[in-house]
């Protein structure tokens, strides 16, 4: 009798030990990846920090000699920044810096610097108005105040500054399905008619370039700082892989591809005025992948599921490859085509591909012991 006692004494704490090391690495394990990752997303804000200040350089130069050369110049810039920024989305949805500015529940910059989709006659004149906007309104003071307070004030399309309103200000509204927008350079012209459009381009792109270095300061190594409380959190594992599952199976495939699939409007379009929607899509996905691979994400679920590693990071690939398959822009190429076309099958599948990949990430939260969940 007390030789079986002893047996399974001596069993049951052979079982506890293993539990508590089991315990032991796998805390090591989300801490080294929550380290991990916070590095690269210091590092993705801050490429895109740069590229936004090469941005408002470019900005500064059209401004100040106003023609369709240094116009061109700065819609390339443009388009360099937002494939920059579009990785750095892989980094929301857990009420982080770029949701979240503290912890009493204030909002952090991503509504000032991704908003969409957008009444363009919120900002400046269109198609049938051409005294619409806060542009043409004396009455409304252009400044980096005003504008963050008009932002989606009263409607979310109300969208006063970001990405997405620079984009409308040097493109103009996308009207043809042949081009992107083709507002005149001599819209900048410096006259007193253009003055507050000129300003307005000014303070939005100053208002982008500032969020930019607040989210690089939030993630800058060695500080006190997000970063810091972050590599500390025992649910950093749980955030991550709760945001990837995000963008892939809401973000993208619900919001921005099946939301645009149904209605057929190229409105709903995340870059609907300079055609870069495709890319979008593209880089999103890029940002995915780089968490997977660059935090380690991989590396551990090899260790604890093989197949499930292969058969995750085998679908990112596929979704990756089907992404930059698309035809484009996307307005011409698929939204404007008829149900059932090839293109739009294209698309479809790309959503279905994004739901998978999203559900994947699920069970690799199941596998490596941390809840996910897709927050819509």
């Amino acid at each position: 009798m007390k030789k079986t006692l002893l047996i399974l004494a001596i069993s049951a704490s052979a079982i506890a030990f293993g539990s508590t090391a089991h315990a032991q690495d796998s805390a090591a394990t989300n801490s080294e990846i929550a380290k991990k990752y916070a590095t690269l997303v210091y590092k993705d804000y801050q490429d895109a920090y740069q590229d936004a200040l090469k941005l408002q350089s470019s900005i500064e130069s059209f401004l100040a000699k106003p023609n369709e050369e240094t116009l061109d110049a700065a819609k390339k810039a443009w388009l360099v920044s937002r494939n920059s920024y579009g990785q750095t989305e892989a980094f929301r949805f857990y009420e982080g810096p770029i949701d979240f500015a503290d912890g009493n529940g204030n909002e952090g910059p991503e509504g000032r610097l991704n908003a969409w989709p957008m009444d363009e006659a919120y900002i400046d004149y269109v198609k049938g108005n051409e005294k619409a906007g806060i542009v043409n309104n004396d009455g409304v003071e252009i400044t980096a105040e005003t504008l963050t307070d008009k932002n989606q004030a009263d409607d979310e399309a109300e969208v006063a500054t970001g990405y997405h309103a620079i984009e409308f200000l040097l493109w103009g509204q996308d009207l043809s399905l042949d081009t992107p927008g083709t507002r005149p350079a001599s819209d900048y012209a410096d006259t007193p008619e253009n003055k507050r459009r000129r300003d307005y381009l000014t303070v939005v792109t100053n208002i982008l370039v500032e969020d930019l270095q607040f989210l690089v300061q939030s993630w800058t190594p060695g500080q006190d700082n997000y970063a810091k409380t972050f590599t500390q959190d025992e649910d950093a594992l749980s955030k991550i892989l709760t945001a990837l599952a995000t963008l892939s199976g809401f973000e993208l495939a619900s919001e921005r591809m099946a939301t645009a699939l149904d209605s057929g409007d190229q409105e709903d379009e995340h870059s609907c005025f300079s055609d870069n929607t495709h890319n979008d899509f593209i880089y999103n996905q890029q940002g995915v992948a780089n968490v997977f691979k660059d935090a380690g994400i991989y590396d551990a679920l090899m260790k604890q599921d093989k197949e499930l590693a292969q058969k995750l990071n085998a679908q990112i690939n596929e979704t990756s490859t089907i992404l930059a398959a698309l035809p484009n822009p996307i307005d011409r190429e698929i939204l404007s085509t008829p149900e059932g076309s090839e293109p739009r099958k294209q698309m479809e599948l790309a959503v279905s591909s994004l739901i998978e990949q999203a559900q994947l990430f699920k069970d690799a939260g199941k596998a490596l012991n941390v809840k996910v969940s897709i927050n819509e």
